[in-house]
C-alpha cells in the first residue's frame, strides 16, 4: 500500500512548473491586453494542473504494466515498484483527467466557445494516449512534438483566448518559449532513461539520436525559450518593454544546462529534471508578470 508521500512523488510535483508557466504567460497576454479574466485564468490552471497529474499517473501506470519502470533512477513508480496496484494508479489517472475535463467544460461554457470542445478533447485523448492504448506515441518518439504543442502552444495560446476571446500574436511567441522548456523537461528525463528504454523497447527521441545529439538539443531548447524574449519586448506591434524580466529566470538555467553539457547521468539528471522544471516555473512566471506590467 502506498502512503500518502508516495502518491504525491507519484504525481511527479517537479514537473508541474510545465502546467503553470503557459497558464501564467497567457494570463500575462490577457492582462496587457485589458482583458484579464481571474476566474477563467483559475480555471484554466486547474485544468492544466489537473492534467499534468493525469499523465504522470497514466504514465506511471502504462509504464508499469508493460514493464518498462523496472530498475530505473528518478521518481517513484507506483506500479513499476510495486507500491499500488495497477488499477488504483489507473483509478488516479482518469480522476484527474476527468477534473481537468469538468474544469475545461465549465471553462468553454464561460466562453460561450463551444468549439474549444473539439481541442480539449484532442488534448485529453493525447495525454492517456501518450504511453497508453495499443500504440503509445510515446514510445515511437513524438513525445517532445506532444509535449511543445499540448504544454507550450495550446494553453499558452488558449489561456490568453478564453479571456481575450481574441488570438494574440503574443501568446503565439510566448507559448514557444514555454513549450521550449516543457520540452527540455521531457528529454532530461528521457536522457536520463535511455538505458533501460532501449532495453525495454522505449523508442524514445533520446533512444533515437543517441546520448550526445539529446544533450545538445537540450542546450537547444533551453537558448530557444530566451531567444523569444527580444521580440516580445521590441517586436513590431509588441513593445513588451517588460517582458525582459523573464531573463531574470537565466541564472536558473545555468546548472541544469552545465550538467548536461558535462555529462551528468543517472542520479545527477534527477537534479536536472527538477533545476529545469524551476526553471520552467520561474520562465513562466517573470514572463507573464512582465507581459502584464507592460
Amino acid at each position: 500500500m502506498a502512503t500518502l508521500a508516495q502518491w504525491v512523488d507519484g504525481a511527479r510535483p517537479r514537473t508541474l512548473g510545465a502546467a503553470v508557466a503557459p497558464i501564467a504567460v497567457g494570463t500575462g497576454v490577457a492582462a496587457w491586453a485589458g482583458a484579464l479574466q481571474p476566474v477563467r485564468a483559475l480555471l484554466a490552471l486547474i485544468v492544466m494542473v489537473a492534467a499534468q497529474v493525469g499523465v504522470n499517473y497514466a504514465n506511471d501506470y502504462s509504464d508499469g504494466v508493460r514493464g518498462t519502470d523496472r530498475d530505473r533512477v528518478g521518481p517513484t513508480r507506483l506500479v513499476g515498484q510495486e507500491l499500488a496496484a495497477p488499477a488504483q494508479v489507473r483509478a488516479a489517472a482518469v480522476i484527474s483527467l476527468a477534473i481537468s475535463a469538468l474544469s475545461g467544460l465549465l471553462l468553454v461554457a464561460l466562453t460561450g466557445r463551444w468549439w474549444l470542445l473539439i481541442p480539449g478533447a484532442v488534448c485529453i485523448a493525447a495525454a492517456w494516449l501518450y504511453t497508453g492504448g495499443p500504440a503509445p506515441y510515446g514510445y515511437l518518439g513524438l513525445g517532445e512534438v506532444a509535449v511543445f504543442l499540448f504544454f507550450g502552444l495550446v494553453p499558452t495560446v488558449g489561456t490568453a483566448y478564453v479571456q481575450t476571446l481574441a488570438f494574440d500574436t503574443a501568446a503565439w511567441v510566448g507559448g514557444i518559449g514555454v513549450g521550449a522548456l516543457a520540452c527540455a523537461i521531457l528529454v532530461a528525463n528521457n536522457l536520463r532513461d535511455i538505458p533501460t528504454d532501449a532495453v525495454a523497447g522505449k523508442k524514445t527521441l533520446a533512444v533515437r539520436i543517441g546520448d550526445r545529439a539529446t544533450r545538445i538539443l537540450y542546450v537547444a531548447l533551453i537558448v530557444s525559450a530566451f531567444a523569444v524574449v527580444p521580440p516580445l519586448a521590441v517586436g513590431t506591434g509588441l513593445g513588451m518593454r517588460f517582458a525582459w524580466a523573464a531573463l531574470l529566470a537565466v541564472p536558473l538555467a545555468v546548472p541544469p544546462a552545465l550538467a548536461v553539457s558535462r555529462g551528468a547521468v543517472g542520479g545527477d539528471l534527477v537534479a536536472v529534471l527538477k533545476g529545469t522544471g524551476l526553471l520552467t516555473l520561474a520562465y513562466g512566471l517573470f514572463l507573464g508578470l512582465g507581459i502584464a506590467l507592460s
